[in-house]
């Protein structure tokens, strides 16, 4: 469990990743150890009131120290997002940041028992790998079979390849830490576990 305070710590450490290595093209070392995760960071565009992705990288699995994991999602979101171009330094004046620290993936025989605004999913097939956060579809009102389907559009399969026996659904839970604007207040979001 990933405390408030945690969470914003989280969360300043992606902006300011990015506004380093944006400034500097240097990757910040963090000498904080301890916690294993898999994260994702997520950056959106605010106009007028509304938000656009503007990239969304991360790591389903814990492969290094979470303040490590997070600063190198948050450049890959920032810079390396194929659906995106580099975000400029003068967006970051207009860029959220939210931080998604994952629990481990854990395989599921069917569909059933999928929660929607709980579980994250992520496919396996034998061409690719696709993921949803746990909020995607809370946000976007989908159902379970939308869930899915869209989970398939993201692994770059049919819509029903999920149903496949040799594809693999798997799900895992998250915490989410997001600031209300722009290098503003941190807070976490509803729970997705």
């Amino acid at each position: 469990m990933v405390s408030d305070a945690e969470g914003q710590k989280l969360v300043r450490l992606a902006r300011l990743a990015v506004q380093h290595y944006l400034e500097k093209q240097v990757v910040l070392k963090t000498e904080k150890a301890g916690l294993m995760s898999g994260v994702f960071v997520t950056l959106n565009y605010l106009t007028r009131n509304e938000e656009h992705l503007r990239g969304c990288i991360g790591f389903p699995q814990a492969y290094k120290a979470l303040y490590q994991s997070v600063v190198e999602a948050a450049i890959a979101a920032a810079t390396q997002d194929p659906r995106f171009p580099p975000v400029d330094r003068k967006e970051l004046e207009s860029i959220t940041f939210e931080v998604s620290v994952l629990t481990e993936p854990e395989e599921m025989p069917a569909k059933k028992g999928i929660r929607i605004g709980q579980d994250g999913l992520i496919l396996r097939w034998k061409h690719g790998t696709g993921l949803l956060l746990p909020q995607v579809p809370a946000e976007l009102g989908w159902d379970v079979d939308e869930y899915l389907v869209n989970l398939c559009y993201k692994a770059g399969a049919p819509p029903d390849v999920w149903l496949d026996p040799s594809s693999r659904l798997y799900r895992f839970q998250a915490e989410v830490f997001k600031e209300h604007s722009p290098g503003g207040e941190v807070a976490r979001l509803g729970q997705y576990k």
